[in-house]
């Protein structure tokens, strides 16, 4: 009798990532998840060496906010995966499909307080969809395939799978495994949890019809309708659909920030951001409209700044965001695609009206003086960066671009919302560039933000990465220092005795120059943006000067 051919649970998860055509895993090696990366060795994944596991998570992050795809993270247990948490929240606070993959002491030494042991399970659950602790290879390999089916299919958010080093050794029946590749994954109720992708209230049974009907009479005969697109709209990959309902129908559109450039801020029909921050164009549709279509949004306190009392139909794959009038678990494409036959009244009246409202910020940013005001920066980076990809990092800078910025094509402003880590923009630039190689990426990131991650200035030199990183340099934690001399007596602690940036740029092989010229910025930035390849822009900017209060 043949004896069936065996192969380690490593290299039976590498295949299956191979079979799901993966591209790129961000992760930092460590003892307990080495068989993993011994898999790796021979695969044709690419791995991105990271310098911390932080900025592997954030870069992952990056990758699938740039490609609507999810990204995978990879790192080895106890301080390793712990690392991690910062970006993995991240991702959680804003929906952002990863996989979270981490080794794990071997099972027989778990909960012995042995060398890097920590549940390791317990810190990742409130951060995740699921957190699993794999217990036998057969497990493994049904767990992350059910995994790849949730984060494409059902709500998005990251999955960890958790993987002691000794079950990563153990073996498995190739022959299983080759069925296993050859399914289609079918949901366990048990295992995704709330996450079933195909659990959604558009199955055309009578209920859901019901529900459909209702929506469609409340469409028909409303006079002020309004579409507020989440990101959900991205991870659903139903810009186009929304856009093609929108023109159809000459229903006007706000965004939630995540979903700026999911249609044209140039649009005719986009009013722009709405909620805290929002266009007055926006506010006003929010607070007027008779019925507010919400795709693909949590609605967030901010957002909700800008809504006023008209019904709302929420659709969403997460019921527990769900708390409009009307309540569609369910996918946005799909919803629109039942909806698109479904007309207003003539919506001219209502477009007129909104046509009084300014649907621009306006700021000023024709200082000449120096040292040079951020927001002459910014104005600057955006008129240099012609068509590039634009990461934000954390601080008052993010302000300054949220108001001048004119976004207009969908991932083409990423950045962390929810959360607003610093130290995100800089890792997160990597998995972008990499999603996106035929764009050049300029992050936006203040002197605070940038030292929390400056150590991935390595992995983007490494690479070649085309990236330009536009630090502004107010010595201080600006935003910080502006809340406490508004609201705690005075400034503490937050000024920064920073290095020499260029010269540390350089250290990493990156081209580097200092500006403190209004002026100056525009050129350096087309410079940048044309040579293709890592720049440091240091920008001196006006310490004292702060972002303008929320109206």
């Amino acid at each position: 009798m043949q004896t069936a051919a065996k192969m380690r649970l490593a290299d039976a998860l590498v295949k299956i990532l191979e079979k799901e055509e993966t591209e790129f895993i961000f992760g930092y090696p460590g003892e307990q998840i080495l068989p993993f990366y011994q898999a790796l060795r021979k695969s044709s994944i690419k791995h991105v060496l990271m310098r911390h596991e932080q900025g592997a998570a954030h870069a992952a992050d990056g990758y699938a906010r740039a490609s609507s795809q999810p990204g995978i993270c990879v790192a080895s247990a106890g301080p390793g995966a712990l690392n991690m948490v910062m970006g993995v929240a991240t991702a959680f606070k804003d929906s952002v499909p990863l996989l979270v993959i981490t080794g794990d002491v071997s099972s027989q030494f778990k909960g012995e307080n042995v060398f890097q042991d920590v549940d390791i399970n317990s810190v990742f659950e409130p951060i995740t969809l699921q957190s699993h602790l794999i217990n036998n290879p057969e497990e493994g390999i049904s767990i992350i395939q059910k995994a790849i089916t949730a984060l494409k299919n059902g709500k998005t958010g990251p999955i960890h799978l958790n993987f002691p080093k000794d079950i990563l050794q153990e073996e498995v029946d190739t022959s299983l495994l080759d069925e296993w590749l050859e399914l289609t994954y079918e949901t366990d109720e048990n295992l995704l949890k709330n996450n079933e992708p195909g659990e959604s209230l558009l199955k055309n049974n009578e209920t859901d019809e019901k529900i459909l009907n209702q929506v469609r009479e409340l469409v028909e005969t409303s006079q002020k309708p309004l579409i507020l697109s989440g990101a959900g709209v991205l991870w659903s990959h139903a810009s186009e659909d929304l856009q093609i309902f929108a023109e159809k129908h000459q229903i006007p559109v706000v965004t939630t920030y995540p979903a700026r450039g999911v249609i044209s801020e140039d649009h005719p029909l986009s009013l722009g951001l709405i909620g805290l921050r929002g266009t007055e164009a926006a506010n006003f549709a929010g607070e007027n409209a008779d019925i507010i279509l919400v795709l693909g949004s949590r609605l967030s306190e901010r957002t909700l700044m800008g809504l006023g009392k008209g019904p709302i139909i929420q659709v969403n794959l997460d019921e527990a965001v769900l708390t409009g009038d009307v309540n569609i678990k369910g996918d946005v494409k799909e919803f629109l695609e039942k909806i698109k036959e479904t007309t207003p009244e003539n919506t001219d009246e209502w477009l007129n009206e909104l046509q009084k409202y300014d649907k621009n910020q306006h700021v000023a940013t024709d200082f000449e003086e120096t040292p040079i005001k951020p927001q002459r920066a910014i104005m600057e980076i955006l008129q240099g960066m012609n068509d590039s990809i634009l990461v934000n990092d954390a601080g008052s800078h993010t302000t300054w671009v949220n108001l001048l910025m004119k976004v207009r094509e969908p991932s083409s402003l990423i950045f962390s919302g929810g959360f607003g880590p610093m130290g995100y923009g800089i890792p997160a630039a990597v998995g972008v560039s990499l999603a996106r190689p035929s764009k050049h990426v300029v992050v936006v990131v203040g002197d605070g933000g940038f030292q929390m991650s400056v150590q991935e200035l390595a992995t983007i030199a490494e690479m070649e990465l085309p990236i330009t990183i536009c630090l502004l340099n107010n010595q201080s934690l600006g935003i910080i220092k502006q809340w406490q001399e508004l609201y705690y007596d005075g400034s503490f602690q937050v000024e920064l005795d920073n290095p020499d940036f260029v010269k540390l740029a350089n250290a990493y092989h990156i081209k580097a120059l200092m500006i403190d010229s209004p002026g100056d910025i525009f050129a350096a930035m087309q410079e940048a943006v044309k040579l293709n390849k890592p720049v440091l822009i240091e920008i001196r900017v006006d310490e004292n000067e702060d972002i303008p209060l929320p109206r």
